[in-house]
């Protein structure tokens, strides 16, 4: 214990030092969101607030309700099509063999590694040749074809299901959506609440298929922030308003971070290990 009380009190300091660091600009976003605007053009960004003022946050409330409510509207089904569609495409690939089942793993893997900008064209291109106009539903539709390659990680956890578990069910008469329903998905908690948590952090915070794809009525969160910090008036940027609606945006992601995060981690553990 003499010996290694150094080596432990060097990483909880270094530890300590990491986390001020990353919660440095989140502190000082929060401090200066309740400034005044007067108060912050004349004074510094790392000074107190000399009087805390909520109007910043109440204007940027009044900005961003309907793309909050278009964002939540566009994640909750999107998440929760992509992630069931993501887990019946991994138990497939992972426990039934057909032709071609390497190939379609491999196009998977290559499609996870693709930047969403790849893909910005030939979708913009195809929807215009379909017809097909801007709405949430369109909206929805992209962000679940896109979220495909989502399978390999539940494929990666199925490999860990005991086959004679699976056989056994057969036996006793149970079909493939049964299997399914009743027996995989109770099972796949921890990585279904990994996959949850990527699919609302990345749906929430995506801009460019919201700001292509999305109504113009209805943009999502991400789009409607960033033309809430290009617009200046009389040339001076409101940077408390700013920081307001950007906490504001994040404050979902960061809910959904406290409120799963301890599963997120075992989820993760639990996924590292199989195959």
């Amino acid at each position: 214990m003499k010996k290694t009380w150094p080596l432990r009190a060097l990483l909880h300091a270094l530890a300590l030092a990491a986390a001020l660091l990353m919660a440095g600009p989140l502190l000082l976003m929060l401090m200066n969101s309740f400034k005044s605007g007067a108060e912050l053009s004349q004074g510094s960004f790392l000074a107190w607030p000399q009087a805390f003022s909520g109007s910043a946050w109440r204007e940027a409330w009044a900005l961003l309700r309907g793309s909050f409510a278009s964002s939540l509207m566009l994640a909750v089904p999107a998440v929760l099509l992509s992630s069931l569609l993501a887990a019946l495409n991994g138990f497939v690939l992972c426990k039934y063999r057909f032709r071609g089942e390497q190939w379609v793993s491999l196009l998977l893997i290559v499609a996870f590694f693709l930047p969403v900008k790849v893909y910005l064209l030939p979708l913009a291109i195809s929807m215009a040749k379909l017809g097909l106009s801007k709405s949430l539903g369109l909206l929805i539709a992209i962000h679940v074809i896109y979220s495909l390659p989502l399978a390999l990680f539940f494929r990666n956890h199925f490999l860990g299901f005991p086959d004679e578990l699976l056989q056994a069910a057969r036996l006793d008469g149970a079909g493939f959506w049964s299997l399914f329903t009743r027996l995989v998905l109770p099972l796949s908690r921890p990585i279904f609440v990994v996959v949850i948590i990527l699919q609302f952090t990345t749906l929430w915070n995506e801009y460019l298929f919201g700001l292509v794809f999305g109504p113009d009525e209805a943009r999502p969160i991400t789009a409607a922030l960033a033309q809430l910090a290009a617009h200046s008036e009389g040339g001076v940027r409101a940077y408390n308003l700013e920081m307001a609606a950007a906490l504001l945006a994040a404050l979902p992601t960061l809910a959904v971070y406290l409120i799963a995060g301890r599963h997120f981690a075992r989820g993760l553990v639990a996924g590292a290990v199989k195959g």
